[in-house]
């Protein structure tokens, strides 16, 4: 909530909370994530993932929603709304674990990240995509 007021204050309308990585297997920080979220209502839950790891990615993601739901304190858990992927642009034409992210959480992947800097967070372009797979 101090955030949310000093991000007010300070005229920001974005609050970003890191929530430091592959936690899904931590169950303090899961609840406590779990909770934020539930007290906060935020307009966007993101889950950011390494595109480069493939699969484990798609294990992550299914594993993080699921302590989501499971630690909730609301019986209507919030899961993710959307996907992040990081190092995008070092995956060639290797995108099937980003089709089975979406897949699996039924949320689209929303932004795709393709350098070291905030300018280079991408919307994701679905035709590039189709075409990629149409090769």
């Amino acid at each position: 909530k101090e955030a949310i007021l000093e991000a007010s204050r300070n005229g920001s309308d974005v609050v970003l909370v890191d929530t430091a990585g592959r936690m899904q297997d931590n169950e303090p920080l899961m609840r406590a994530l779990s909770k934020l979220i539930y007290l906060n209502a935020p307009d966007l839950v993101l889950f950011v993932g390494e595109a480069l790891v493939g699969n484990d990615a798609v294990d992550q993601l299914s594993k993080f929603n699921q302590k989501l739901a499971d630690l909730s304190p609301s019986p209507f858990p919030r899961l993710i709304d959307g996907i992040l992927l990081t190092k995008f642009d070092t995956i060639d034409d290797k995108v099937g674990a980003a089709l089975s992210m979406v897949y699996i959480s039924g949320a689209p992947v929303m932004f795709v990240g393709c350098g070291q800097s905030y300018t280079d967070l991408k919307k994701l372009n679905v035709k590039s995509i189709v075409k990629t797979l149409l090769k």
